[in-house]
């Protein structure tokens, strides 16, 4: 006698066959899996023959805008050139070369120097760099910038600095004495006039304020503004004179019609006047 199936075990049956088809069907690879995977592979492989890198992207960032807005200018006043020994010299940013490689095309827009790519907010552009263009960091001869923040109060210029927490004298006795360290090699007193002063400058300007005491503010010297170039003055002059003899163009045109339409119109009102007759 045949065994005959109810409906419901019919459905059941067609449900797992049906899953379990779903189920190989999505774990087998394909093509365009199998060569991300191979080019992640390829990538990984190329970047394990690469030194780990362990230096904050972001602070380092701090680091070089408080030396640019805080202690370049004075230093391009003074015509000096920083040793490259110093620390704080361009070429020992280790980040120095792919931050010159960003291109900031619009508000939402930036392009990758090296391959021109673009992207939607600098933070993916940083990504990219870590993750596309890490072998062209110059690891050997480079260091790591972010490593002098506590010298250069970074966390005040990021405005991360906490106000109400307790000061760690020892913390601040090794930030002053590393300040006081970066003084002695970029602004060697014995280097004349230009050195002597920058050094008690950044011993001012940086140093001082690295206490427990509270008493002394970060940056008391101020941010000096960089003087303007000759030509952008000659040219914002150029277009102001420019701009003051069209509009008195301007003004001198409109005047000589409306006085020609008056004149116009008082003539025809004279004509008009002589034709009538008393009767």
């Amino acid at each position: 006698m045949k065994k005959k199936w109810s409906k419901p075990k019919w459905v059941s049956l067609l449900f797992i066959s049906l899953s379990l088809y779903l189920q190989l069907s999505q774990s087998r690879p394909t093509d365009q899996d199998n060569e991300e995977f191979a080019t992640s592979r390829t990538f990984r492989g190329e970047a394990s023959d690469m030194p780990e890198v362990h230096c904050s992207r972001e602070r380092s960032k701090a680091a070089w805008k408080v030396i640019e807005e805080y202690l370049m200018p004075y230093v391009e006043k003074e015509r000096y050139q920083i040793p490259r020994s110093c620390r704080l010299h361009p070429d020992n940013d280790l980040y120095r070369d792919q931050e010159q490689h960003k291109v900031r095309i619009d508000v939402y827009e930036w392009q990758c120097g090296y391959c021109k790519k673009r992207f939607y907010e600098e933070k993916f552009l940083d990504k990219h760099f870590d993750n596309r263009h890490h072998n062209l960091l110059n690891v050997s001869h480079s260091r790591c910038l972010a490593d002098v923040c506590g010298a250069l109060h970074c966390d005040v210029a990021m405005g991360a600095a906490p106000h109400k927490t307790k000061c760690n004298p020892a913390a601040a006795a090794r930030n002053k004495h590393m300040c006081e360290g970066l003084a002695d090699s970029c602004f060697p007193i014995n280097q004349g006039p230009s050195a002597n002063r920058l050094h008690e400058f950044f011993l001012r300007q940086f140093c001082d304020a690295l206490t427990c005491s509270g008493r002394r503010k970060p940056f008391s010297q101020g941010r000096r503004k960089k003087r303007m170039s000759i030509s952008y003055i000659v040219i914002s002059v150029l277009t102001l004179m420019l701009l003051l003899l069209y509009y008195t163009y301007l003004y001198i045109y409109r005047s000589g019609i409306k006085r020609g339409t008056q004149e116009l119109k008082r003539v025809s009102l004279t004509q008009s006047g002589r034709k009538k007759k008393p009767s």
